[in-house]
């Protein structure tokens, strides 16, 4: 399978080349710049890997949630390409996605993923390691909310955390979840298109691929003006 994935969620802009088996991925952090390198970044990674659009199987991008203005660069840029060489498209979870780097680089099988979503609240997403499918898979839908009004995870077992709300609000997680996590990554851990890349393949071969029209941002809540 050829698959482009891209990621404007957050600060950095990545695109990631799944062909086969193997990754190729050009990744850097650029605030506010997303719409200027995301272009060039796609030639130069399809370049890499030896792939032109038309060859491509599918597309997918992280669709939120995240930055308002970084998810509509995503959406858009997806959206064009889509429909201008007719593939479909996987929209992938931002914290999915976190979720899946926490187990790539630290073999983290049970995340707590967080984003500082803001105004006092955290987007959030419970994640477990499925070893059939080789990807994480959510525990329960993706949220937004107050870090005191989180649920935690049922059970025993010991949980690790990824995202910078576990800096933004420290004291209020480690509270909450108290007992219940025996790891913290460092707030600067940032997504990758190559793990977007990643939960995409098998999305599409599960048959969750979507038409260019409906490959949408993912906000979790109205109020996203603030959120850029």
């Amino acid at each position: 399978m050829k698959l482009l994935a891209i990621d404007t969620t957050q600060a950095a802009c990545s695109a990631a080349v799944y062909h086969d088996g193997e990754i190729q991925e050009q990744y850097v952090l650029a605030p506010r710049e997303h719409a200027q390198r995301l272009l060039p970044m796609l030639d130069s990674v399809l370049a890499e890997a030896g792939l032109s659009l038309s060859q491509l199987d599918a597309l997918a991008f992280a669709c939120g949630p995240g930055s308002f203005t970084g998810l509509r660069i995503a959406a858009a840029t997806t959206q064009g390409i889509a429909l201008a060489h007719d593939l479909p498209v996987v929209p992938v979870s931002s914290l999915a996605g976190l979720a899946q780097g926490a187990y790539r680089e630290h073999g983290f099988h049970r995340i707590l993923a967080g984003f500082d979503a803001r105004m006092e609240e955290v987007y959030w997403g419970v994640y477990r390691y499925n070893d059939a499918d080789t990807v994480v898979e959510a525990v329960v839908a993706d949220q937004v909310c107050a870090p005191s009004q989180l649920v935690a995870p049922s059970g025993s077992e010991q949980w690790q955390g990824v995202g910078d709300a576990w800096q933004s609000y420290q004291d209020s997680l480690q509270q909450h979840f108290a007992g219940m996590i025996d790891q913290v990554i460092p707030s600067n851990r940032a997504l990758h298109a190559q793990d977007i890349a990643r939960l995409a393949v098998v999305a599409y071969q599960q048959g969750q691929a979507v038409a260019a029209e409906q490959a949408l941002p993912v906000y979790l809540r109205d109020r996203v003006a603030h959120q850029s």
